[in-house]
């Protein structure tokens, strides 16, 4: 696990929101409203270092030359279904970007990302991408996906999510070693059927009410 393209968000509201969230009696309203919450302080902390380049404007008193982010807009890549939870709060912060949606689900035998959608900007290679999911347990989604943006172009990904296993850390930096990676947690470990311990679940079941 590199240390370099790790960063752990622990602000006192994210930990606080994830902690309400691992609860297992928390109602399918409340956990997608804090998913929602969350989203939008994860997309403050990834976003802190984009450039900024100075604008003539006008204020009621005078000219003025002002900082305004530089650049061609955002493009925010949820990995469906989970990741869906992230997009408001994201989007509430940066409402003019674009949306890419990536369709995966895990094969339940072998545990493999299989790609059943796609769609996406065609100019990626301009525009930071974030990527999100809540959950990295084994990896295989997110390199996925990962590798999907990248034939579009895409060439300054960042990956976000809530929870992360060491094992899917691993995987993931082993693959797209490039990817800086934003995370409320690592947790303990997988158990057996590939779920983070102590974790909170399945962030997609819990969100929708499918389970």
């Amino acid at each position: 696990m590199s240390a370099e393209t790790l960063h752990l968000v622990g602000h006192p509201l994210v930990q606080h929101k994830l902690s309400l969230m691992r609860e297992r009696d928390r109602s399918i309203k409340s956990f997608r409203e804090l998913l929602n919450e969350i989203g939008m302080l994860l997309c403050y902390e990834v976003t802190r270092d984009l450039p900024l380049e100075l604008v003539d404007i006008e204020t009621p008193i005078a000219a003025m030359k002002a900082p305004m982010i530089a650049g061609k807009k955002l493009t925010l890549a949820p990995i469906l279904r989970a990741g869906v939870g992230f997009l408001d709060g994201m989007l509430a912060l940066v409402p003019s970007a674009r949306v890419a949606h990536i369709g995966l689900y895990r094969d339940p035998k072998t545990l493999q990302a299989v790609e059943y959608f796609f769609k996406a900007p065609q100019d990626l290679s301009d525009r930071m991408v974030i990527l999100m999911d809540p959950m990295l347990a084994t990896g295989n989604s997110a390199c996925a996906a990962a590798a999907l943006l990248k034939t579009r172009g895409a060439r300054d990904i960042r990956f976000v999510c809530l929870l992360a296993a060491p094992e899917g850390i691993a995987q993931f930096q082993n693959e797209h070693p490039d990817i800086p990676i934003w995370t409320a947690a690592v947790d303990e470990k997988l158990n057996d059927h590939s779920y983070i311990v102590p974790g909170l679940g399945d962030a997609g079941d819990r969100m929708f009410g499918t389970k």
